[in-house]
């Protein structure tokens, strides 16, 4: 039987970015906060001189336990979803920090058009322009009306960047620190993209390019440019995560009960509002009912409509008839690009998780669409994050896959090759959602979380064009060979690709659009609230932490006037 412990005014329910600044926010309020993380204790002195790439990069030992917890998937409804037994397409993290601590750092805000997406599309290139399978909407919030929330979180992180992307919304402040360190291979890029009568700019990096000590007065240290970021937690705490930022701050109040092994499993709801959760302790078995005056998922995309579902709060999307929220609006991300084969060395092996140029030419809506069949874009950029030699073994096309001629080329080119990628935005379809699995349940009796996902004739036309716009460029920094991204067919989970997925609990302007308002607070019970990049309506072409702590922090304001107040936000 599970024990009821006391009631507190706020629990979190996941302890990385959202679960930190939520709990900072509120505890330096004078809220009483308990933050449940089912993960183990970590900060930077578990990483210090550990730079072991098949432990953290190819055994992913920081990562999820998918033995215990896991997601199923599908391509679509008429196929039999499978469990995800070993991490590929994205890697979901575990412990205090999650899915921040491995982060490479890249921290953009998303674009003035993403946030009316529906109503500028629609205005330019007519309603019709995609079709009425993908469920474009705007998001409740405006560029502008975030724009405070983004300046908070970038100030909290010390992001480094250096204020030249022209398209970029309009910022209250310049960045906390300056850009990086630029480098040959990035000046070549720099170079040939201006050639192009392109616009590049720095990269906007979580790791700093100087020492800072943020408004919270917790210090973050200058990177060393090691190039062991992604995969990895920063032993020299120079790349802001949660550890070394939000949760000391809000360890410091006083106010913060931080526990770890704690793995929520439901959500307790009583009339229009909730009154707690039950978790159980990993280590012991036990478990333990914690009531609250306000619960705040703040967990990962899948994981906070999983609870949702399985706590049976909202209503579920059904993509046959199109009605309900939960689990709408699942988006990814494609990966155009183009690779480059050159005859002088760089040294690719030097660099760091968000060392690079951009450029936005061909993001959002920069460019005209009239005569392309899809919208939106990429973000364009040559990144040099650290040639790690496990994982890179760079081949021109028609070298053999194994022996002495693929060691031959893999050796000559490890330091004379290199990618100029893209993060192409991802359109929200109705085939592609989140849902409860039917066969298939974790270690604790609960159904996985079932992904039915495949890309969408948006996604292949996008990839393709993104694709050629980066080979231009990388012909022009002179490149003896370049190879294109092949063209996408179905989507596959077994590759990486990347961890930004997004939506299932959509933010929105009216309850019957979304699951939460842009307070992030739910449509169906006043003191529940969740935040994740799961509020995201569709998917830019950008990393998405940067908007995800902007969001975090408006959810936190709101938690704190709810606790005032009480009643709907809006």
């Amino acid at each position: 039987m599970a024990k009821t412990l006391p009631s507190v005014d706020v629990v979190t329910v996941g302890v990385g970015w959202t679960g930190g600044i939520v709990a900072a926010e509120c505890s330096k309020a004078g809220l009483k906060v308990v933050g449940l993380e089912r993960g183990q204790k970590r900060g930077t002195e578990d990483y210090l001189t550990i730079h072991d790439e098949y432990r953290y990069a190819i055994r992913y030992d920081i990562m999820q336990n998918l033995s215990k917890e896991t997601v199923s998937f599908r391509n679509n409804r008429n196929m039999k979803a499978l469990p995800m037994r070993q991490l590929g397409s994205f890697l979901l993290g575990e412990g205090l920090g999650g899915s921040g601590t491995h982060w490479n750092g890249m921290t953009y805000r998303f674009l003035p058009y993403d946030f009316q997406i529906k109503t500028l599309t629609d205005k330019r290139y007519g309603a019709k322009k995609l079709g009425p399978d993908y469920l474009l909407q705007d998001w409740g919030l405006t560029y502008d009306e975030l724009e405070p929330y983004f300046d908070k979180f970038e100030k909290t992180a010390g992001i480094s960047g250096d204020d030249k992307n022209p398209f970029s919304g309009k910022r209250s402040n310049p960045y906390p620190t300056g850009p990086m360190k630029m480098t040959p291979m990035l000046t070549q890029f720099e170079t040939a993209a201006k050639k192009l009568k392109l616009s590049p700019y720095m990269v906007p990096s979580a790791n700093l390019s100087e020492v800072y000590k943020n408004p919270d007065g917790e210090t973050i240290n200058a990177c060393q440019y090691c190039g062991f970021c992604e995969r990895f937690g920063c032993e020299y705490g120079a790349k802001s995560s949660a550890e070394v930022t939000v949760v000391p701050t809000a360890l410091k109040t006083g106010n913060f009960d931080l526990r770890y092994n704690s793995n929520v499993v439901e959500i307790l709801k009583k009339g229009n509002k909730v009154t707690g959760v039950r978790y159980i302790d990993t280590i012991s078995g036990e478990e333990f009912i914690q009531p609250a005056n306000a619960v705040v998922l703040t967990s990962y995309v899948f994981n906070n409509a999983k609870l949702l579902m399985v706590s049976n709060i909202g209503e579920r999307y059904d993509p046959a008839t199109g009605k309900g929220t939960l689990g709408r609006n699942y988006c990814y991300q494609i990966l155009p690009g183009a690779a480059g084969f050159f005859d002088e060395q760089y040294n690719t092996f030097m660099g760091a998780g968000s060392l690079g140029v951009s450029l936005d030419d061909y993001n959002g809506d920069n460019f005209d669409h009239s005569d392309l069949d899809f919208i939106h874009g990429g973000s364009i950029a040559l990144t040099q994050t650290g040639a790690r030699p496990i994982g890179s073994n760079p081949t021109p096309p028609d070298t053999p896959t194994w022996g002495s001629e693929f060691k031959k080329q893999s050796i000559h080119y490890y330091t004379r090759s290199f990618g100029i990628g893209a993060q192409g935005a991802s359109m929200p379809h109705k085939e592609n959602y989140l849902s409860l699995d039917s066969t298939y349940k974790d270690a604790y009796g609960l159904p996985l979380i079932q992904l039915t996902y495949n890309f969408t004739d948006q996604d292949r036309a996008l990839h393709k064009y993104i694709s050629a716009r980066a080979a231009d460029i990388m012909k022009e920094m002179g490149a003896k060979t370049v190879v294109p991204n092949a063209e996408i067919t179905d989507y596959n989970i077994v590759p990486y690709q990347t961890t930004h997925n997004t939506g299932g609990t959509v933010m929105s302007l009216k309850p019957e659009d979304g699951v939460v308002n842009n307070y992030m607070q739910h449509w169906n019970a006043e003191n529940l609230f969740a935040v994740s990049a799961g509020n995201f309506a569709h998917n830019s072409g950008y990393n998405p932490t940067g908007t995800l702590g902007a969001l975090a922090y408006r959810c936190a304001e709101g938690v704190v006037k709810y606790s005032k107040s009480g009643g709907s936000l809006v």
